[in-house]
């Protein structure tokens, strides 16, 4: 679609420069015997002609203007390899640009995520990179921890629709969700960082995702910007620096690794090697795990409910 496009403008413009070219002749030959005559023997007719020519002039000369100062944006945003920006309360057809964005990728072998919680991203019905990342081979996610402070100091600036039992669920739905992937045979990793988040990122293939966790909006909500890697000049643009943000956090060992068969967090050294184990305590796909006894809405709000770290297991030290 995108070479049929590119041959019809082109051909358009090639179709519309020989007509105005052999209309030249014709049109020169109407002002020069017919209506220059007229205007030399009519004052009214020709301060009008005075008067559209000047309208005319002004009206390209803004255009030239216009089209200068957005030459120089192109220049500043091709050298930042931003290829698309939204605001974040952008409803269907403002998306239509990221929409084609996502249709142009081809199938992404790696997916890595950095977020919040991930229901927007991974489970969310209206997502559009849910189905690229489901179609990776190799996808790795970073989600805030259930049960770090992180997760509730930004619980207590967002609006109050929004508490620690929100962001508890969305989690579940979303570990839910790749423990789905990798029954399909998907190479899954989830990690756990316990700082309050600043970023979501989500790279795919050679274009990565951004938008900034400001502190008391919801994610969704905030301006988002995708920039591309550019192959021949990769130190220029902010794929790179973002990338990197992301690896930074995956590769930093006080940050554990969940465990899919044992509902646990995985702690390791600096090396590598396992030092620990932490329960996580969250019902993954009806795993046979009691069921919570029936709490006040203010206990909820102090505990919490759908993630917490079992009062009877310590953490297990492997020497």
């Amino acid at each position: 679609m995108n070479s049929l496009r590119q041959i019809l403008s082109h051909g358009a413009v090639t179709v519309l420069a020989v007509a105005i070219a052999f209309s030249l002749p014709g049109f020169a030959n109407y002002i020069l015997n017919e209506w220059w005559p007229e205007v030399e023997n009519n004052a009214n007719l020709l301060l009008g002609t005075e008067i559209a020519l000047a309208s005319v002039l002004a009206l390209v000369f803004n255009m030239a203007k216009i089209a200068w100062d957005h030459r120089q944006r192109v220049l500043v945003a091709r050298l930042a390899s931003l290829v698309h920006a939204r605001n974040g309360d952008a409803g269907w057809w403002a998306r239509r640009r990221e929409r084609a964005l996502v249709n142009q990728l081809t199938t992404a072998r790696d997916a890595f995520v950095l977020t919040l919680t991930g229901y927007d991203t991974l489970v969310a019905e209206d997502s559009l990179l849910r189905p690229v990342i489901d179609k990776a081979y190799e996808i790795r996610v970073m989600l805030v921890n259930p049960v770090g402070h992180g997760l509730r100091r930004r619980a207590e600036s967002l609006p109050s629709d929004v508490t620690v039992l929100t962001l508890h669920t969305e989690i579940e739905a979303t570990i839910g969700a790749l423990s789905a992937l990798r029954k399909y045979g998907k190479k899954v990793k989830l990690k756990f960082y316990d700082e309050e988040p600043f970023w979501k990122i989500v790279v795919l293939g050679d274009y990565i995702w951004v938008q900034h966790c400001h502190s008391g909006f919801v994610v969704r909500e905030q301006p988002e910007y995708v920039f591309a890697l550019q192959h021949t000049e990769p130190r220029h643009g902010l794929f790179v620096p973002f990338y990197m943000i992301f690896l930074n956090y995956w590769n930093d060992p006080s940050h554990p690794e969940y465990d899919f068969e044992t509902n646990e967090l995985v702690y390791r050294d600096a090396g590598g090697k396992e030092t620990g184990r932490d329960l996580l305590g969250v019902p993954i796909d009806g795993a046979s795990i009691p069921p919570l006894p029936r709490t006040p809405v203010a206990a909820q709000s102090a505990q919490a409910v759908l993630l917490r770290r079992s009062p009877a297991a310590e953490r297990t030290v492997v020497f």
